[in-house]
């Protein structure tokens, strides 16, 4: 299936600003049963941009404005294939438990297994797991799928009921909030398991004939989980799904600290007003010569761009 993807986001600022530094994580990644064939950046002010890969393989866009403005609009355009669901075992065979702890003994996985800004223990998340009596028993992948459909019944998903700073002790205490809590809840209960578990931020696709819980025009959140045999797996708690060929893996991290879409300062003495629209939308299959992989260029390539266009300058003059 592919998808068009449409992510705009702006910044107005009370008053203007004379400089403005920013990160996006906005590309698809291209792995596993996910490609990414076009991507476009635009940012008004306009911007040099430059993109590098940190170590989880998140592709980073960051840029400068050092001019004064009074809005700052980044707008990216993707289009991504994504293959369909491969159809997943009942169970996991006899062992997995101890399969588990073996890979987390190799300490491979270490930054997924303990705490991080937003995965946390607190008492709340002890005593409804107390609760819902989610403790190592039967299989990994047939408790993980009872833990999405709890969190999903057991929170409400009620927009603007948290920041996206909020501790997790937040939503825990009311019961509701919106993907990132969700996300973190969870992750914060696989940890606990002893069950790495990883942060994903992208995009879901609406289906018309179900309606999903979370907004339209809003990137998303959910959760990926490493299993024997299955590798890392999909769980979106928001929406009581396994991930599945309408998710749009962007960024992967800790948690939402590691991926936020943007994140940036400013200088100047302002308020600043964030908006955001996102649009995704089943897209038919592109011309073959359209079907280019995106690829991110690496510093020697960019020193060499910026070599011949220095030298395309000196000749103009």
């Amino acid at each position: 299936m592919y998808y068009s993807i449409r992510h705009l986001t702006r910044f107005d600022y009370s008053a203007p600003v004379s400089e403005a530094v920013m990160a996006v994580r906005m590309r698809p990644r291209t792995e596993g049963s996910q490609r990414c064939f076009q991507f476009k950046l635009d940012v008004t002010p306009r911007a040099r941009i430059f993109q590098y890969r940190d170590y989880l393989g998140n592709t980073i866009h960051h840029f400068n404005v050092p001019a004064r403005h009074l809005r700052l609009g980044v707008l990216t355009e993707s289009l991504v294939e994504v293959d369909d669901t491969v159809e997943l075992p009942a169970v996991l065979a006899p062992g997995a438990w101890e399969e588990i702890d073996a890979m987390a003994a190799t300490g491979e996985f270490i930054e997924f297994q303990t705490h991080s800004e937003y995965v946390r223990s607190p008492e709340p998340l002890l005593a409804l797991m107390r609760e819902l009596r989610i403790e190592r028993r039967c299989d990994p992948l047939s408790l993980l799928r009872e833990i999405n459909s709890s969190l999903y019944e057991v929170f409400a998903y009620a927009p603007d009921s948290t920041r996206v700073d909020s501790p997790i002790d937040e939503a825990l205490e009311s019961r509701q909030g919106v993907c990132q809590d969700f996300a973190h809840i969870m992750i914060s209960m696989l940890r606990e398991l002893g069950i790495p578990a990883r942060y994903v931020s992208g995009y879901l696709c609406p289906k018309n004939d179900r309606p999903d819980r979370s907004l339209d025009g809003a990137s998303h959140a959910w959760v990926e989980a490493w299993l024997p045999g299955l590798n890392w797996l999909g769980f979106d708690p928001t929406n009581n799904l396994m991930a599945c060929e309408r998710h749009i893996r962007t960024a992967i991290g800790r948690d939402y600290a590691d991926v936020p879409p943007t994140r940036g300062v400013f200088k100047g003495v302002a308020t600043s007003e964030l908006s955001v629209a996102v649009r995704v939308t089943p897209a038919p299959t592109p011309a073959d010569d359209e079907l280019q992989l995106v690829t991110i260029r690496q510093p020697a390539e960019l020193a060499e761009i910026d070599a011949i266009t220095a030298q395309q300058q000196q000749q103009q003059q």
